[in-house]
């Protein structure tokens, strides 16, 4: 899927629709899903309705379903194709205080 297609909330709201999937695939119930998660009802049926979530709880209903080193590949630096492509990434990495 190309995400730099879609707004933030169409992202948010495409998670929340593949987490509720995940959900019923464990055959979980919500109640079953907040309790192993540390997260409210509330707060997870809010999400799978509206994309709506805060990161700390995205990370902890992640975690209950076993898919947190997904989060892994999040934001690495892009890999260098070639020897050119990794000297430029070597001299575009910022050191502290240099911005």
């Amino acid at each position: 899927m190309n995400y730099s297609l879609h707004t933030p909330e169409e992202i948010s709201q495409i998670l929340a629709i593949r987490l509720k999937e995940l959900r019923l695939l464990k055959r979980l119930k919500r109640s079953t899903l907040a309790e192993r998660s540390g997260v409210t009802q509330a707060s997870l049926k809010r999400f799978e309705q509206t994309g709506k979530v805060s990161m700390e709880n995205f990370l902890k209903l992640v975690m209950a379903l076993g898919r947190l080193d997904e989060m892994e590949t999040l934001l690495r630096p892009a890999r260098a194709r070639s020897i050119q492509e990794l000297e430029l990434q070597e001299k575009k990495t910022p050191r502290r205080g240099s911005i």
